[in-house]
């Protein structure tokens, strides 16, 4: 039996989990993927997926005005507005280079509430988490870090983006894609990068070194990972989508330990 997942039990850590699956079902777990814990960034992709839902339903427009003067929704998620990462003056102009902000993800949920007159935590359960079955997993505060949940929940979510049922073609394949190319900036946790690419809500593996995910993702690969030692990738080549928690902060263990177990589980489950 395939235990690609055995190193987590090495980890330096109280508790973690993660786990492996394809479109249709779980490859591979362990750990406690049943335990809430905190998933801090990895909650902007769930943000940002409720966030595109509202595109859908006509709520807002990608390329409407949003955040500081000349930003639109569109650089807001792929964090290119201009804003910093919390609060303070403005880094530049919008579409100049990539500066990660959860401001500008708090700004998209007010936008939302205010669009969909709802508290943005109730249109991201109502829309995200209880049709993907994602019943563990809460948004309790910022749009941009405060999500609780399971690495079970997670990898449901996986596999929407391996086989979205609840977007459009269209608005998944601009969220997985670069916006903005050529912008530069840096790569939270491993310095800057030039290009620094993104989607909207979605960080793009690209060719970018070093980097979290190892180097048998391919460059298609896209997701996000989040200082409570969390993250979520998926690799539409390999057909494969990994998720883990765990309940210490991002550094020098989870830039180690990452890679490798991301290299070993393209090899033992890509297609």
């Amino acid at each position: 039996m395939v235990a690609v997942l055995a190193p987590l039990d090495d980890w330096p850590v109280d508790t973690a989990a993660a786990g492996v699956t394809d479109a249709d079902t779980t490859l591979e777990a362990r750990g406690a993927v049943d335990e809430v814990l905190p998933m801090a960034s990895v909650t902007k992709p769930l943000a940002a997926y409720a966030v595109l839902i509202a595109v859908q339903d006509g709520a807002l427009h990608l390329d409407e005005p949003a955040g500081p003067p000349g930003a639109t929704v569109r650089h807001l998620l792929a964090h290119a507005s201009g804003l910093n990462f919390e609060g303070g003056p403005l880094t530049g102009e919008p579409g100049a280079r990539r500066v990660y902000s959860n401001t500008g993800f708090e700004v998209l949920g007010e936008l939302v509430a205010e669009r969909v007159d709802a508290p943005f935590a109730q249109h991201v359960e109502h829309e995200v988490f209880a049709p993907l079955g994602m019943h563990d997993t809460v948004l309790d505060g910022s749009p941009a870090k405060d999500a609780l949940g399971t690495v079970s929940d997670l990898l449901r979510f996986g596999r929407e983006l391996l086989a979205p049922t609840l977007l459009d073609p269209d608005l998944v394949r601009q969220a997985t894609t670069v916006a903005f190319p050529g912008l530069g900036g840096v790569l939270p946790g491993h310095g800057r990068q030039q290009p620094n690419d993104w989607g909207l809500g979605f960080e793009i593996k690209d060719g970018k070194e070093p980097h979290w995910t190892g180097e048998r993702l391919s460059p298609a690969s896209f997701g996000h990972f989040g200082q409570s030692g969390s993250f979520i990738v998926v690799d539409p080549q390999a057909h494969v989508a990994v998720a883990s928690l765990a309940d210490r902060p991002f550094g020098d263990w989870s830039r180690q330990a990452w890679p490798p177990l991301l290299d070993a589980v393209v090899d033992a489950y890509g297609r």
